[in-house]
């Protein structure tokens, strides 16, 4: 699967990404390397079960992201192609304190990626001070293997803005990554 289109309809293909959270709600829109928006994000609101649907610039929906359970602090996400309704990718939210960690996983369980808080002091500063609260957010992505894939760092802004940087992403689609990024964000109350 590394580094080809799982899903018709999108191209996923650059090393750089741009993620910006609409001002009032959790809406993204990700621009590839030229500013050109790819793929936009909108979390539903209110729903026992979170459901992040991932469309194109158009308005036509790609992909969703769908919590396995109602309201669970450590999740399991499946990332479900809207045409086929297959599953391509699981992102896991593993519950800790003080740091945010991710895996993405195959569907047959796999690992493929582990995107992780860089600084556990940071992380514990924002949960304990609004102030500190206001610090960008940085998440290193790595393989299994723990080679490092990529990183995810947000800009000092008003608004949510996020730099998705990836390399070689071995196994994982990069689709993957970068809804994982956006459900970070929002889960996290970023």
């Amino acid at each position: 699967m590394s580094q080809q289109d799982v899903i018709g309809g999108i191209d996923l293909t650059d090393d750089h990404y741009v993620i910006r959270q609409s001002l009032i709600r959790n809406k993204y829109a990700v621009e590839d390397g030229s500013g050109e928006t790819v793929l936009k994000g909108k979390q539903k609101l209110f729903k026992m079960k979170e459901d992040f649907p991932f469309t194109t610039p158009d308005g036509e929906t790609l992909f969703r992201l769908k919590a396995k359970n109602v309201l669970d602090i450590a999740g399991s996400y499946a990332l479900v192609d809207e045409r086929t309704g297959d599953t391509f990718a699981v992102v896991e939210k593993e519950f800790t304190f003080f740091k945010h960690n991710y895996t993405i996983r195959s569907p047959e369980g796999d690992p493929w990626a582990r995107i992780e808080s860089e600084s556990t002091v940071v992380m514990a500063l924002k949960s304990l001070s609004d102030i500190a609260g206001l610090l960008p957010h940085t998440y290193s992505i790595s393989g299994p293997d723990g080679r490092s894939m990529g990183t995810i760092k947000e800009r000092f802004s008003l608004r949510d803005v996020y730099d998705v940087t990836v390399g070689d992403t071995g196994d994982a689609p990069r689709e993957a990554i970068v809804a994982a990024a956006c459900a970070i964000d929002a889960l996290e109350g970023n």
